[in-house]
């Protein structure tokens, strides 16, 4: 009795987690009723992998290409993607990053994450609720700054990140669909980056 009791509970979770569009939180099934346990069993069975502590996914999941924004979205729902992450979000590098770029507002705890590796930013309170924009994928609501303010902080943080990417960044934001050099100066000036940026600007355009 007790092994249809669980084999029915790891079919539940995994009619869940398709409906789910494959992927899900362990906090989600047991909000559903049924014991994280059936995880494990789905996934000692070859049917789900672990991807986080806390994150599975089914192993036959067709992924959006944005994997790692959507575990990194399940698990610290203040993060908002930014810098070369984002960049790379919009098509505005042909850089590659090698952590997850996010920011967070100032005073809260740095989150720690084995996987997807990391690189967390602490915004105050104006910079940070700047700009954000919310994309949906594979059901999963991922914040990320939108492209002026990317360009920005990319601005401020120029010295790490290197000035030739920022004018990459730039220059192919010049490029995309309707620029608006105007909404850059705006989020420049919540930075106190207007000075700094305003040459840069009048030479792109």
């Amino acid at each position: 009795m007790e092994g249809k009791r669980k084999t029915g509970e790891a079919e539940r979770a995994r009619k869940i987690i398709s409906e789910n569009n494959g992927i899900i939180r362990s906090t989600q099934i047991r909000d559903m009723g049924i014991h994280p346990r059936a995880l494990y069993s789905l996934r000692d069975s070859g049917e789900l992998l672990q991807l986080a502590r806390g994150v599975f996914c089914l192993t036959d999941y067709e992924t959006s290409g944005n994997l790692d924004l959507e575990i990194v979205s399940l698990k610290i729902p203040k993060a908002v993607v930014c810098l070369d992450s984002a960049l790379s979000f919009h098509e505005l590098t042909t850089h590659i990053p090698h952590n997850i770029s996010i920011a967070i507002p100032k005073g809260v705890k740095s989150p720690k994450m084995d996987f997807p590796p990391l690189k967390v930013y602490h915004f105050s309170k104006n910079p940070y609720e700047s700009g954000i924009e919310y994309h949906t994928s594979d059901n999963i609501e991922i914040a990320v700054y939108d492209r002026e303010k990317t360009i920005v902080d990319c601005f401020k943080f120029r010295n790490s990140m290197g000035m030739d990417i920022v004018i990459e960044a730039l220059k192919n934001y010049r490029e995309q669909h309707k620029p608006d050099f105007n909404k850059i100066i705006a989020y420049a000036r919540v930075c106190r980056l207007e000075k700094i940026m305003t040459p840069y600007l009048e030479m792109i355009q």
